[in-house]
């Protein structure tokens, strides 16, 4: 009770010279498959739920590159994918991204949400493909 009574008074009292983070762009990519029919694949479980991770990367007075955007949603998927495993799932049937470009001055920052529902595959796992729809961020279009 307190601390949402404290959260709520910062809100209203942030200092005067502290600028807000500013959205400058965002890109969404809505759950996509990730298995082929032609992949024969024995899953013998798939979770009841998405599992998902929010990621935040302080790029600092850089001006992001496009590269940076797309090395943030690898490694956004390489750490879900980590989360998946710890709980005894080892691939992602779909996925989804969200990726944000904050600007806050001149400060920059990058979050990444991304999503997949885990499913356990038994035998040899499939080869990891690129995360759906990476093609989005060569165009910078959002972001310029």
């Amino acid at each position: 009770m307190l601390t949402s009574f404290f959260a709520a008074a910062m809100k209203w009292f942030r200092r005067k010279s502290e600028l807000p983070w500013e959205v400058v762009g965002c890109e969404c990519i809505d759950p996509a498959p990730m298995i082929d029919d032609d992949d024969d694949l024995d899953i013998l479980r798939v979770s009841d739920t998405t599992t998902c991770g929010t990621y935040i990367f302080d790029l600092g007075k850089c001006s992001p590159q496009g590269l940076d955007y797309t090395n943030a949603v690898l490694f956004a998927r390489q750490q879900l994918i980590q989360v998946i495993v710890k709980h005894n799932y080892n691939v992602l049937l779909e996925e989804s991204w969200t990726l944000t470009l904050y600007r806050k001055g001149r400060l920059h920052r990058i979050e990444v949400q991304y999503a997949g529902r885990p499913v356990y595959v038994l035998g040899k796992v499939p080869p990891l493909r690129p995360p759906p729809f990476m093609a989005v961020l060569e165009s910078q279009h959002l972001f310029s």
